[in-house]
């Protein structure tokens, strides 16, 4: 089964969620944490193991050779990112808004645009137990994390046993990151915080689902913290909230020295409640 935690917005508890709800099922299931949110990955914070797989991640980007080129404009025309500007004299790339589809490589008639790697990130994998702790990390500068984050999950389908539980740990937003990376879940958790904010973006996360066509369900963190607008949400959309994590200082305390918070009983409590929905789920 791939579960997939997302937010409608940063700081809700994602990583949290998934870091504890690793932990809790590794013991008796294998289990891969994937951290998919690549511009600010932060689980190996939390736990990590011995390194088994480290690689520099590549893009592939136009190179222009100025003596095949012809000047005749066909790899602006088919450039659909403004990634390719044809001056009278010159062809200029732009490698950041280069989406590696190839287009204007393989339909220059002169062969005057050649992809060429260039680093893009690092994607690391360790083990710790049945444990498996995926990590890819955006390298700063780069622009686009859509490419890193196909990878990531190409890497994952090749390396990580079906049977396995996978988590990703997804970016939080809306926007391309997150369809990357939620797309082919089986099963998306949506974490939010009972606070105007909170109620927004999970409406804004849920919308993004539906039209992915993702079975999904709801997590309250900060439980008791707001009101009950995301609860009254839930039940007009039709969501299950599977747990609801109580506000707690103990728990922010663990959170704040790089300790997951397992050890404070409502926290494990409602992670248990949590992992025997998604058990049910898989089953």
């Amino acid at each position: 089964m791939r579960i997939a935690v997302a937010s409608g917005k940063g700081g809700t508890g994602k990583t949290t969620v998934s870091t504890c709800l690793a932990a809790l099922l590794a013991p008796e299931h294998p289990v891969a944490l994937v951290d998919l949110d690549v511009e600010e990955p932060n689980t190996q914070l939390f736990m990590d193991g011995e390194l088994l797989h480290r690689e520099v991640v590549h893009k592939h980007v136009p190179m222009w050779r100025a003596d095949q080129c012809a000047h005749c404009g066909q790899c602006q025309q088919v450039c659909n990112f403004g990634a390719v500007l044809s001056l009278p004299d010159e062809v200029m790339v732009f490698a950041e808004l280069c989406h590696g589809c190839y287009a204007c490589s393989e339909l220059c008639p002169h062969g005057a645009l050649p992809m060429e790697p260039q680093p893009m990130g690092v994607l690391r994998h360790a083990v710790d137990g049945e444990l498996a702790l995926i990590e890819s990390r955006l390298e700063v500068g780069q622009e686009q994390a859509v490419p890193l984050i196909k990878h990531t999950l190409d890497y994952v389908d090749a390396r990580v046993p079906a049977e396995t539980i996978t988590i990703l740990d997804a970016p939080p937003g809306t926007s391309c990151p997150v369809i990357a990376a939620t797309r082919h879940a089986d099963l998306v958790v949506l974490v939010t915080e009972p606070t105007p904010f909170g109620l927004h973006d999970l409406s804004l996360a849920v919308e993004t689902m539906r039209l992915l066509g993702r079975e999904m369900l709801v997590v309250v963190n900060r439980h008791g913290l707001g009101d009950d607008a995301v609860e009254e949400y839930c039940r007009r959309e039709g969501l299950l909230v599977a747990a609801r994590i109580p506000h707690s200082r103990e728990v922010a305390h663990h959170y704040a020295q790089g300790h997951l918070p397992l050890a404070v009983p409502e926290f494990r409590e409602a992670l248990g409640a949590l992992a025997e929905v998604l058990a049910g789920r898989s089953s």
